[in-house]
């Protein structure tokens, strides 16, 4: 699903990734974490093609991605859902407008918008808030719109960046259960966290970056940091 090989992005004198080699497989929750600085941002701003990396390759769905033309990423961006720690939503747009742009960007048909909108608001639990604006609703209910707009376009993979940061623990917590659900429906999940509890609550793959490097890669949910 994803691949980097002996991946390298600096800043000038500063290392945001130095030689890194993964493999992200098709179906795997991977956390990435490490102190604030590390290279996370990096990993993703990769992925998505927001920056170029200054040496290795990078793979998406056995696609080499390392230097697209214009007109590729915006179709490559279209197939990974992102959800956002600030929820990113249009606040003049109801619940289920923010939903259905994301298939207008695709231009999936009205009567399609008019079936899915609905069917994944009920997956997040929120079929109820369909006509409510954005500063109507609560954190965990804005966190679940943006959600809902990540998947609607049935993304194989998603990348969550502290998608549980501005949100109090229980709250954080039904919005993890979310993710998982998802991830269990086939879902590829990379998500960002700081969060030790939530880690080690979930049992999943942990990648940690210091420094720019990769330095574990292991499954069962230690955190192994203070911050």
């Amino acid at each position: 699903m994803i691949k980097f090989d002996s991946v390298t992005k600096k800043y000038g004198e500063n290392v945001g990734l130095e030689n890194a080699t993964i493999n992200i497989n098709r179906g795997d929750f991977v956390f990435l974490i490490g102190p604030s600085g590390a290279g996370k941002s990096t990993f993703i701003k990769l992925i998505l093609k927001e920056i170029e990396p200054d040496g290795g390759h990078i793979y998406v769905e056995g696609k080499e991605i390392t230097h697209l033309s214009n007109r590729e990423i915006p179709p490559l961006r279209r197939s990974i859902g992102m959800v956002f720690q600030d929820f990113r939503l249009l606040p003049n747009k109801t619940v289920f407008e923010n939903v259905a742009f994301a298939m207008e960007v695709v231009h999936s048909s009205p009567r399609a918008i008019k079936r899915q909108v609905p069917q994944v608001l009920t997956l997040m639990g929120i079929e109820d808030k369909a006509d409510k604006f954005p500063n109507q609703l609560s954190a965990g209910e804005q966190q679940r719109v943006a959600i809902a707009r990540a998947i609607i376009n049935n993304p194989k993979m998603l990348i969550a960046d502290e998608p549980t940061g501005n949100l109090d623990p229980d709250t954080a917590w039904e919005i993890m259960k979310l993710i998982d659900q998802i991830n269990r429906r086939g879902t590829t999940i990379v998500m960002v966290t700081h969060s030790k509890d939530i880690v080690e609550r979930m049992g999943k793959r942990v990648v940690a970056i210091d420094h720019g490097h990769i330095v574990r890669d292991s499954v069962g949910g230690e955190y192994g940091y203070d911050d």
